[in-house]
């Protein structure tokens, strides 16, 4: 039994970052020019578009392996929390095209922030636990792991 919920707790994280690492990522790595294109629609400039990407490529590689390792995962969680919620704020403004109501881009940026933003707060449970005892623990100890794959005696 001990196995299997180690094989659930590394599936459960690793759904959590998958769509960073690899595929988000490597987008950035393969596409970079695309990628810096993109940038470039928050920022209107290369050099400061260039460095989005390359954090955002620090990010989410880090941050991704952070958590799968168990490794200060609570910041990591956290970290990966807070870029979901730059980038719905940054990329997926559902409020500026205007067509909200005729099913155009608007609509579609919509879900997509609150796609970011649901997956910002699956992370905060990684960061703060299930619980309101458990958030203390976070803040007085950021960079601890959760020991993610520990298993106690009773589970054996």
């Amino acid at each position: 039994m001990a196995t299997f919920s180690i094989a659930v707790a590394f599936g459960v994280r690793l759904l959590l970052v998958l769509l960073f690492l690899p595929f988000s990522a490597l987008d950035k790595i393969l596409n970079f020019r695309g990628a810096v294109g993109q940038a470039k629609q928050a920022v209107h400039a290369t050099g400061p578009a260039t460095a989005l990407i390359l954090v955002g490529l620090f990010v989410e590689i880090v941050m991704s392996l952070g958590i799968l390792t168990g490794i200060a995962d609570r910041f990591a969680a956290f970290v990966l929390a807070g870029y979901c919620g730059v980038t719905a704020l940054l990329w997926k403004q559902f409020w500026k095209p205007g067509d909200f109501w005729s099913g155009g881009k608007g609509r579609e940026l919509f879900w997509d922030f609150w796609k970011n933003l649901a997956l910002a707060g699956g992370f905060l449970l990684v960061t703060f636990g299930t619980g309101a005892s458990t958030v203390e623990n976070f803040f007085s100890d950021p960079f601890a792991s959760s020991n993610p794959y520990s298993v106690s005696e009773t589970q054996r």
